[in-house]
């Protein structure tokens, strides 16, 4: 006598996870959805959160993308920085999501699409994860500085001063001179670029 036939269980075909973020309410993710679906990511499983910032601990949609992978499945951004996170806590996402047996993937990653399942993706994610933060951290060792050399030359960064002095014009132009843009130097003064550039040829007449 002949056993039953056991009934096959249909296989699970892995699944592309988008996932979409923009930090204010004003911006819109359509780039990135429309780039996400050209990658082969289904409408289903698409998930976007909008007006929340990089940084917070909880974004519910990208909460949401992860609960849905499982072993096989891919996680696809399309820039880095949709993850917000510092590179130690990025490649630590990338190793995690490693062991779960799913990868990741970046669309737009020095260039080029970059997938960490595979080793030179993997490498490549590292140096990039790396490079990112790096140039996040000259930015705002930039910034800082550029305050920092204002509010030296006696510039109001809060508002407009009651009244603006020669010196105070002298300053800017030493800041316009040293390469710091006009507009925004004249701005933190509370002028516009023609006037401060009228009082600036004024000191030189």
């Amino acid at each position: 006598m002949r056993s039953p036939a056991r009934r096959r269980l249909p296989k699970t075909t892995a699944k592309l996870i988008g996932y979409a973020r923009v930090s204010t309410r004003a911006q819109d993710t359509d780039r990135q959805q429309v780039d996400l679906l050209n990658a082969g990511v289904r409408h289903d499983d698409l998930y976007v959160d909008h007006g929340v910032s990089g940084s917070r601990a909880s974004r519910p949609q990208f909460d949401r993308a992860l609960e849905a992978l499982i072993e096989g499945d891919t996680l696809v951004i399309t820039t880095l920085d949709r993850l917000g996170r510092s590179t130690q806590n990025m490649l630590a996402f990338a190793e995690d999501l490693r062991t779960r047996g799913a990868g990741l993937r970046v669309l737009n990653l020095g260039g080029g699409d970059v997938d960490t399942s595979s080793p030179m993706g993997s490498m490549l994610f590292t140096i990039m994860a790396a490079l990112a933060q790096m140039e996040l951290e000259i930015k705002r060792e930039r910034v800082t500085d550029s305050v920092k050399k204002r509010r030296e030359a006696g510039l109001d960064l809060g508002g407009r001063p009651r009244r603006i002095t020669d010196s105070q014009i002298r300053n800017a132009v030493r800041l316009v001179e040293s390469g710091e843009p006009a507009a925004a130097v004249a701005r933190d003064l509370g002028m516009s670029r023609a006037t401060f550039y009228r009082r600036s040829r004024a000191l030189t007449q």
